[in-house]
């Protein structure tokens, strides 16, 4: 049986991810919408957290022990 420590850190890990993936999301839903609007600040901001999000997912999974 797991711990209550080891129950709690896995309820961390998957917020952390799923927050990642609603960070991504809202990302590409910003791209999305600047482009069919032809807005250029909407397509920078887009660009910019799906970077950011891409980026820090990466950085995270080396630090991670294996």
């Amino acid at each position: 049986m797991r711990s209550d420590k080891g129950n709690q850190e896995i309820s961390v890990l998957g917020r952390l991810i799923s927050l990642e993936a609603l960070v991504f999301l809202m990302g590409i839903a910003s791209l999305v919408y600047g482009l069919a609007t032809a807005n250029a600040f909407n397509l920078i901001i887009g660009a910019a957290i799906t970077m950011a999000a891409v980026i820090l997912a990466f950085k995270c999974r080396r630090i991670r022990p294996k």
